[in-house]
């Protein structure tokens, strides 16, 4: 069985902070159970902070960019208007078997 369900396609989202660290913090641990209720439904593939940490990067699978906004549009972070979101569609002509 794939990662990737048949007709899904893979998104990378870019997650910036818009604000100072200190007003994200208050929303990290709602974030977090987002992050955590996304994987158990097999949306997130990998995910992670950036280095240095202005935000994060999500590798998000789902069946079109429309899906994936909806998704996101719910992330606490979204909510509480504290990131901008920016969501890449791309395809993966190469891949490691586990997610053939």
């Amino acid at each position: 069985m794939s990662l990737i369900p048949e007709g899904h396609g893979l998104f990378v989202i870019d997650i910036e902070y818009t604000v100072p660290f200190e007003q994200i913090e208050p929303v990290l641990a709602p974030h977090m159970d987002f992050v955590k209720q996304c994987y158990a439904e097999g949306r997130f593939l990998v995910s992670g902070p950036k280095d240095p940490r202005t935000g994060g990067i999500v590798i998000a699978t789902g069946p079109s960019r429309d899906e994936i906004e909806a998704l996101m549009a719910r992330d606490p972070f979204v909510e509480a208007g504290v990131v901008t979101v920016t969501i890449t569609p791309f395809s993966a002509s190469n891949r490691h078997p586990a997610l053939a």
